[in-house]
C-alpha cells in the first residue's frame, strides 16, 4: 500500500517542524517525527485502526495531544490529508 501526501499535509507538517525547532529543543521536533512516522506504519498494518471523523471518508488519528493527523485509505494508498493542531478552531479546518 502507497502513502501519499496532500500539499496541505506536506506543508502542515512541516510548520509544526519548525514550530518545534524554532521553540522547544531539537529532541522535541525528533520525537514528533518519530511519532507521525509510527502512525503512519501502524494505519499501513490497520487502516481502519482510528475513527472516522465528522468529515465524510476521513479518519482521524491523534499523533499528540497537539496535533491530530487526518486521512483517507482506498484498496490501494493512504492519504495523509491535513495535520491539525488541536487549538485552532476547527470550523477553519478544510480540506482540498
Amino acid at each position: 500500500m502507497r502513502v501519499i501526501w496532500s500539499d496541505d499535509a506536506v506543508e502542515d507538517y512541516f510548520q509544526n517542524i519548525n514550530y518545534l525547532l524554532a521553540e522547544w529543543p531539537e529532541n522535541v521536533a525528533s520525537d514528533f517525527i518519530a511519532k507521525v512516522e509510527s502512525a503512519i506504519q501502524l494505519i499501513l498494518r490497520n487502516p481502519a485502526v482510528h475513527p472516522i471523523s465528522s468529515y465524510k471518508q476521513i479518519r482521524k488519528g491523534v499523533i499528540t495531544k497537539h496535533i491530530t493527523m487526518y486521512y483517507r485509505t482506498d484498496d490501494d494508498a493512504i492519504y495523509i490529508v491535513r495535520f491539525w493542531n488541536n487549538f485552532q478552531d476547527p470550523t477553519k479546518l478544510k480540506f482540498s
